[in-house]
């Protein structure tokens, strides 16, 4: 008449399930996006992301010791240019905002990686991912000549002391381009976390007010991937790996749990989701609001990632985490 087999027995106090507990979340899982604008002493809070900054260099640096003492291992930088052009000069000139960030982080914490966003969208007038025809109002991205912008703007960043570039603007053949140009530069040990199924989100919003990079006509729909698909997700992992791949990136994460799931079973290359922006603004509007126990929230949520298959995450709760921890 009584069960056998009691499931509850493993679950009686906290030291029993730590020590029975599948996924943990450490600090060592975590990456701090950080944007990076011109100027000195800036650091100007993002309306839609409470609690996340445009951060002169000066502030990127003085975060970026900060998220160093707190455990976590990388940042990534995203750059907002002082000037935008339709060849996306600010994302591989010299001194590029990025450039000059990576430098300026890399002499005072010479041990956190550096992770550089190798994307043009925040850099060019229209806010696409590379070169358009003349006259195209539609965001269709002319392929093959935005792979010369790319591997120029990833040569650049690793000179500036990027550890790794993340190319994230889905162009076809974008790893191998930018591979060939690392090789080429003497950079042949600096690896490419790729990323590798990037959906045409809804969940950007509030990142496109951080990053300052909205489409200005058009959306982003013929190079990143139809949130319906699954199946094509593989297939952009199989290419981007077959191209020089070092990492794997899933974006967004939440509602792509099962892409994470299927990436990491199908690969054995480390894989990362980015916990996006519109996921931290939803947690802290509905914190802010004392709907949820924010804590709670993001470290479930964080160990759904975990959970689901992903080695790294990506994510704007990073700080918080690693003091929850």
């Amino acid at each position: 008449m009584f069960p056998i087999n009691r499931p509850r027995r493993l679950r009686q106090t906290t030291q029993l399930r730590r020590m029975v507990r599948e996924n943990t979340v450490t600090t060592s899982d975590l990456i701090y996006p950080l944007f990076a604008v011109p100027g000195e002493g800036i650091a100007k809070e993002v309306k839609s992301m409470p609690g996340v900054y445009q951060l002169s260099v000066d502030k990127i640096v003085a975060e970026a010791k900060e998220v160093y003492d707190l455990g976590i291992p990388s940042i990534i930088l995203f750059g907002i240019p002082d000037n935008k052009d339709v060849e996306a000069t600010g994302a591989w000139h010299d001194c590029g905002i990025v450039q000059k960030a990576a430098t300026a982080v890399k002499e005072a914490v010479p041990e956190l990686v550096i992770i550089a966003d190798t994307c043009l969208c925040e850099y060019t007038s229209h806010g696409h991912c590379g070169y358009l025809e003349v006259g195209d109002l539609s965001g269709r991205v002319l392929n093959d000549p935005t792979l010369e912008l790319l591997k120029k703007t990833a040569v650049s960043q690793a000179k500036a002391g990027a550890d790794i570039i993340a190319p994230s603007g889905m162009m076809d053949g974008f790893v191998q381009a930018i591979r060939t140009g690392l090789d080429e530069a003497g950079f042949q040990d600096t690896p490419i976390l790729s990323y590798a199924a990037k959906y045409a989100s809804a969940y950007y919003g509030p990142f496109r007010d951080a990053a300052e990079s909205p489409p200005q006509f058009g959306d982003r729909s013929t190079y990143q991937m139809d949130p319906a698909n699954s199946q094509e997700a593989l297939k952009e992992v199989e290419l981007d790996i077959a191209e020089g791949a070092d990492m794997l990136m899933i974006k967004p994460a939440l509602a792509y749990m099962d892409i994470i799931w299927r990436v990491k079973e199908a690969t054995n290359l480390p894989v990362a989701a980015y916990n996006v922006s519109g996921e931290y603004s939803m947690v802290k509007a509905a914190a802010l609001n004392g709907w949820i126990d924010e804590q709670k929230v993001v470290m479930e949520t964080l160990t759904g990632f975990k959970r689901s298959g992903a080695d790294l995450i990506l994510t704007y709760h990073a700080k918080d985490a690693a003091r929850w921890l």
